[in-house]
């Protein structure tokens, strides 16, 4: 990483329109940001509903980047991605084609009226520390425990790696 590109962590998840095809989809166009790279990603996951339970399972992974931008362009980046892929903001925690969230950049803490960071349900989400596990496992979270310590905390049942 050169000096003026951020690290940043992505969450993927998709539970319509073939999950994985979209997490895919995704990961690729994640790499097409203006002055952003792919630097890797995890494995994909097929996990349990969060939130509302009375949904498809989703396939979610974890995508790490290099980039020049500034978090909130990055953040507007994402959401282009995500309406581009068909996602519908009608129900929070509800079903989607694509969900795309910006889960830390560098070490920044930002709370404004469009962007929290590090986000703010991070450390609860066993969907999401798993495969963030695989890519920076001693990341610290905003409760100062590393991503591994705070998994061990957390219910991984319904967890499972896809091949």
């Amino acid at each position: 990483m050169s000096v003026s590109e951020h690290r940043a962590f992505v969450a993927l998840g998709s539970n319509l329109d073939d999950p994985e095809l979209q997490v895919r989809n995704g990961l690729a166009c994640l790499d097409a940001i203006s002055a952003t790279r792919l630097v890797r990603a995890s494995r994909l996951y097929r996990t349990p509903p969060w939130g509302i339970l009375e949904q498809p399972a989703f396939v979610n992974a974890v995508a790490e980047l290099a980039t020049a931008l500034a978090p909130h362009d990055l953040l507007a980046a994402l959401q282009g991605i995500e309406d581009a892929a068909g996602r519908r903001r009608a129900e929070r925690w509800g079903p989607r084609t694509l969900d795309l969230d910006l889960l830390s950049y560098d070490a920044e803490r930002i709370h404004d009226g469009g962007l929290t960071l590090p986000h703010p349900q991070l450390a609860e989400r066993a969907f999401v520390l798993v495969p963030l596990a695989e890519l920076a496992p001693d990341l610290l979270l905003p409760n100062a425990r590393t991503v591994v310590a705070q998994l061990a905390e957390l219910d991984c049942a319904g967890i499972q790696a896809l091949p």
